[in-house]
């Protein structure tokens, strides 16, 4: 089965102050991203354009994991 790690430092800043983040998996990191892209976007236009990333695959799309495992 295929694992996917993540080994990043990320800083984010903006006006009203400042974060870090040291994500160790897609799913943590895709936290931070979401996190992020509300702090940038608003709900409504970060919902937008997670839509728009997930148009780009099947509805039943299982993932490379899913597939390495068969």
């Amino acid at each position: 089965m295929t694992t996917v790690s993540i080994d990043a430092d990320i800083k984010a800043k903006w006006p009203q102050g400042h974060s870090s983040y040291s994500p160790g998996s897609p799913e943590e990191l895709a936290i931070i991203g979401i996190d992020l892209l509300v702090k940038e976007l608003g709900t409504e236009a970060a919902q937008s354009f997670i839509t728009q990333v997930f148009e780009k695959y099947p509805v039943n799309y299982m993932g490379a994991a899913y597939t390495a495992a068969k």
